[in-house]
């Protein structure tokens, strides 16, 4: 495929309709460390003789080193602290009761009316008590009941419990002086109201709320602006923040304290792995430099670079990979940015000659991302992207005219975050669509109908992480389900690819199956090894899979992947992380070529 678009191209000729191969290829104490030094040992002998294995040379294409570095760029940015989910759960006791007390005297209700300021922001509380179509477990309606003094505070309670299991938690009902005879009862809110906002003597002076804190003065208190202000302080990893609420003078009303504090400016992580393309450079280095809070905007910025390793005298086999990242909270909204450009040189060798065959690429993203729901169980947030993608090919440093590609497009999604105990389960859609925007060009794929520069593209993802314990053994599963699906023909760029580390393990990911639509789901036991005494280490099993369809899978031989890896990962101080794997493929098409075992490291260096 490579080799007949460097000939098409050399001859000043657009490249026919190509007849595509069976599969798309990529280049794509004491006693406690010694065990720790003789798993390494056992893993990294299994992995030298993987390593070796893999000396197959498959075909070189610009989409499929666009998709490992956009892998890579996402795995990376997995390794950076994720920002803190704070959950703030109510102190709402349950209600015990769900049945008014018998009592005499008692008063026919016949009407409850909320009143006070602010009443008709919280009349949803008592509706729900009023709705007939309550669960039995619930407290029943008190309209038609006889109550008491007894019965009627039970309502109050009832419905102040309500308000304040929805975050509310200095706001109060109360039962006023009033003459019941007629069967009406009133109750009155008083809505919690903050005060005053301020920081602590001991806070530093690049301390800023005003755009991560929700409230302001005079707003009613609710505990979850409190969340999301923490949540926006905490984001910046070397920050430690923390929001008290203290009575105010004024009844009815609270002050919050908010203490805040951050170790350094910046943060620095260097990394080594063997995740790059054989045609490029296995082994490759990153180094991240972040600047924590640099406008006092509590914002966060990083620069990474990566490059290939191990052929300082090669000018024709590297590849380069620099990124930008900046974000900056506003209350309940994160605006976003990324920029990254991307640069390979390979070499490409025929019957009469070699060539370098190199690849510039730049992409850039903007997106504004708002939480809309958020409770003590869950958050629900959407957002909206702007993307544009640029790139261009090479034989020799003449560029190839009919591979240039210039597209941009939109994206809007939304995400959801689950807690099910001590459980996470995040859910992720997303629609991607691009439009003639940025003098977008026509890709050439589209005469054919068999690609476009302005795609369709759904997206979903379910990540859940569930610890738990084996008897006394803590074990954690982690499973991860990905999907793609097209509304239009795709660029290579563009479509969906399975087989390496990131996708489903076992494969080398030198040799990938890809296509426009498809799903892969990994499965992960990982079990701490500190019931022995090794502290930060763990053992870890996985089981993956992934299958791919659609019109460019219509002449794969086969279209499925299953994919096994064992391995240990964990610190060996405060600032070197390691991870150590061997994986080994458990479906094997015939024609699909990948080694009997594959193994894989990454070490990092953080700061």
């Amino acid at each position: 495929m490579l080799e007949e678009a460097i000939f098409n191209a050399r001859d000043g000729r657009l490249p026919q309709r190509r007849v595509r191969p069976l599969f798309s290829l990529t280049q794509c104490s004491r006693s406690s460390r010694q065990l720790v030094i003789s798993i390494l040992l056992v893993l990294g002998c299994i992995w030298e003789t993987s390593a070796r294995a893999q000396a197959l040379r498959p075909e070189m294409l610009d989409a499929q080193h666009f998709q490992r570095q956009q892998q890579q760029q996402q795995f990376l940015q997995s390794q950076l602290p994720a920002p803190q989910s704070v959950s703030r759960a109510s102190a709402v006791a349950p209600p015990d009761r769900t049945q008014y007390p018998s009592e005499t005297p008692c008063f026919p209700i016949t009407s409850v009316e909320l009143t006070g300021e602010s009443a008709e922001r919280f009349a949803w509380a008592l509706n729900s008590l009023l709705a007939p179509e309550k669960a039995p477990m619930h407290l029943p309606s008190p309209v038609g009941q006889c109550l008491g003094v007894q019965g009627i505070a039970l309502v109050a309670d009832h419905v102040q419990n309500t308000i304040m299991a929805a975050g509310y938690v200095t706001t109060r009902v109360l039962v006023g002086s009033q003459n019941i005879g007629g069967g009406h009862l009133n109750l009155s809110v008083i809505p919690g109201r903050v005060q005053d906002i301020r920081f602590t003597d001991s806070s530093e002076s690049r301390a800023r709320r005003w755009n991560a804190l929700p409230v302001r003065e005079g707003g009613i208190l609710n505990i979850r602006d409190l969340e999301q202000g923490l949540e926006n302080f905490r984001r910046i990893p070397t920050v430690n923040a923390d929001i008290q609420i203290a009575p105010a003078n004024e009844p009815g009303k609270s002050d919050l304290l908010i203490n805040w504090n951050q170790s350094r400016p910046f943060r620095l992580m260097a990394s080594f792995d063997d995740a790059g393309s054989k045609s490029t450079g296995r082994y490759q280095g990153n180094l991240t430099v972040s600047l924590d809070n640099p406008l006092t905007l509590n914002d966060l910025f990083y620069a990474s670079h990566t490059q290939s390793l191990g052929h300082p005298t090669s000018h024709s086999r590297r590849a380069k990979d620099s990124a930008l990242h900046y974000s900056v909270p506003f209350g309940y909204w994160l605006l976003s940015a990324n920029f990254s450009t991307f640069n390979y040189r390979q070499p490409v060798a025929d019957i009469h000659e070699s060539y370098v065959y190199s690849g510039r690429s730049r992409t850039l993203d903007l997106s504004l991302s708002r939480q809309v729901y958020r409770d003590a169980k869950r958050k629900f947030s959407v957002y909206l992207k702007g993307w544009a993608r640029h790139s261009r090919n090479y034989i020799d440093e003449v560029e190839i005219p009919v591979q240039r590609r210039r597209m941009a497009g939109w994206e809007a999604g939304v995400n959801h975050r689950e807690y099910l105990r001590a459980a996470t389960l995040d859910v992720n859609l997303s629609y991607r669509r691009g439009t003639g925007a940025g003098n977008a060009l026509k890709a050439p794929e589209e005469k054919y109908d068999e690609g476009t520069s302005r795609p369709r593209i759904w997206r979903a993802s379910v990540n859940l992480s569930a610890p738990f314990t084996l008897g006394k053994q803590p074990v954690r599963y982690t499973g991860t389900w990905q999907a793609q699906w097209n509304k239009s023909p795709l660029i290579a760029q563009d479509q969906f690819s399975i087989g390496g580390r990131y996708t489903v393990r076992g494969f080398s990911g030198e040799y990938v199956l890809m296509s426009d639509r498809g799903w892969f789901w990994r499965n992960e036991l990982a079990f701490s090894l500190s019931t022995l005494g090794i502290a930060g280490h763990e053992l870890y099993a996985g089981v993956d899979a992934g299958h791919v369809s659609g019109q460019h899978a219509d002449r794969l031989v086969v279209r499925s992947l299953i994919g096994s890896a064992v391995g240990l990962r964990g610190s060996l101080s405060k600032y070197v992380h390691y991870d150590f794997f061997i994986g080994k493929p458990l479906n094997k098409p015939n024609g699909f070529k990948t080694p009997a075992t594959t193994g894989g490291f990454s070490i990092s260096f953080s700061l």
